[in-house]
């Protein structure tokens, strides 16, 4: 039975929102997009590396690595052959906020694969044997990331960036950790965190909504209990420069300026920004770095924005011959633009909301991509944002709102900013001073 539902119009893309909430709390959303065959579902879990415990890190990743191992009616192999016959993707993920476990396949298959998906939320057994072998696995992965510079010097950044605060944990977690990770670990977060009050479950595609609620009561209606409200705590931003050696030709940096929260009112504003700074290959840093004095092969910037906070991050690597250079000059150019010396014009505002509104429709057209926009707007906002509301608040942002986001940007490049390096070389080869230096050039300005 259901508690609430609602139903809105089509907007311009022709697609159907719904929402209904089944008795249990489970809340369920889809947008129904006639004219193609597959249907990509999501169930969005509340919880992630937000309720580890410290010494436990990595442990929400290795339950959603455990979630494939094997249930009460279905082993490991059996789950990986139906994921393969339904001709689609099927696999879990963690983000800094939350964990979810997808599905896309074709219409024909969505019974099967929204079944699979209850079958091992709520059955997997966490056998002791599988859990030993998939630390393993998890390991491998850790040192694959690790393997990768850009990964790796990202990572630096936000552990530095957001010290002591869930957002700045790795969600692999470390060796150390994940080997002490236990049966009776995993059974206890589970139980106190995979709630009905905590999880999402979204559809986009050829669905009718009608029928696939009817199917995600069937699979989840064993779900209970109340999920205890946890003790949301603003991250304090870290500031500074942290230096990592690894055996690679190039020098990786990137840079994290403090911005706003997935749902802060501004985000709109802040997308913009990003996009003339570094959002493209007509944006600044890549036309100047890139294009005019051919340091790079590739430079851009990115919003990275989760509950509790956001990053604006500018990410590059070169020679190490090129370094100090390439910082110098992206460092001036972040500076330029964001203290209105180099102002944006007319052009480029327009440009960006081009070049933004022009990408929210293209992946509009992807069931996959409709999906995760609704379970997460549904998270972060408890409702539907509609394309047409999206491309409205676009078009609204002018340009006296948009120097508000420029001067708290501005301000961050002082007060709350980090530079990670990964580079072949050792530190006193960077010269700290020279990097001290071009960092904190212009704080007398500011």
């Amino acid at each position: 039975m259901l508690s609430k539902d609602w139903r809105y119009p089509i907007d311009s893309i022709n697609t159907v929102y719904q929402k209904s909430t089944l008795e249990n709390g489970i809340r369920v959303v889809t947008i129904s997009m006639p004219g193609i065959r597959s249907i990509s579902m999501g169930v969005l879990i509340d919880t992630g590396i937000i309720d580890e415990p410290d010494e436990k890190t990595g442990l929400a990743h290795m339950v959603e690595h455990m979630m494939f191992r094997g249930t009460k009616s279905r082993d490991s192999l059996q789950i990986a052959r139906f994921m393969d016959e339904a001709g689609g993707q099927m696999g879990g993920f963690i983000s800094r906020d939350y964990t979810c476990y997808t599905a896309t396949v074709l219409d024909d298959y969505y019974t099967f694969a929204l079944e699979l998906l209850g079958d091992i939320i709520l059955n997997s057994l966490f056998l002791s044997d599988d859990i030993e072998r998939e630390k393993a696995t998890i390991l491998r992965e850790i040192e694959y990331v690790t393997d990768m510079p850009d990964q790796r010097v990202d990572g630096l950044l936000k552990s530095h960036a957001w010290k002591g605060h869930y957002l700045g944990k790795d969600i692999d977690g470390n060796a150390q950790k994940v080997e002490g990770l236990t049966r009776e670990d995993i059974l206890t977060f589970v139980k106190s965190n995979y709630h009905p009050d905590r999880m999402i479950i979204a559809a986009a595609g050829n669905v009718c909504h009608q029928d696939f609620t009817s199917q995600v009561q069937d699979a989840f209606w064993r779900m209970e209990g109340i999920s205890i409200s946890r003790q949301q705590l603003k991250p304090k931003f870290h500031n500074g420069i942290v230096i990592e050696t690894r055996p690679v030709s190039q020098v990786y940096f990137s840079i994290g300026l403090r911005a706003y929260p997935y749902a802060h009112p501004l985000r709109y504003n802040l997308h913009i920004a990003n996009k003339i700074l570094g959002g493209g290959i007509s944006s600044r840093l890549f036309r100047r770095i890139r294009e005019e004095h051919g340091l790079v092969y590739n430079i851009s910037s990115e919003c990275q924005a989760y509950r509790e906070g956001g990053l604006i991050v500018v990410e590059a690597s070169t020679s190490p011959t090129y370094f100090t250079q390439v910082l110098e000059l992206t460092v001036d150019e972040i500076h330029r633009t964001l203290s209105g010396q180099d102002p944006i014009d007319e052009e480029e505002l327009w440009k960006a909301k081009m070049q933004i509104k022009g990408q929210h429709l293209i992946a509009a057209e992807c069931s996959n991509t409709q999906m995760n926009r609704l379970a997460t707007q549904e998270l972060y906002f408890g409702e539907h944002i509609g394309s047409d509301q999206i491309i409205e608040a676009i078009d609204a942002v002018e340009y006296e709102s948009l120097k508000t986001v420029t001067t708290d940007l501005l301000l961050s490049t002082t007060k709350y900013s980090v530079l990670a390096v990964v580079g072949p070389l050792s530190p006193e080869y960077y010269s700290a001073s020279i990097i001290e230096n071009i960092w904190h050039k212009y704080d007398s300005v500011n």
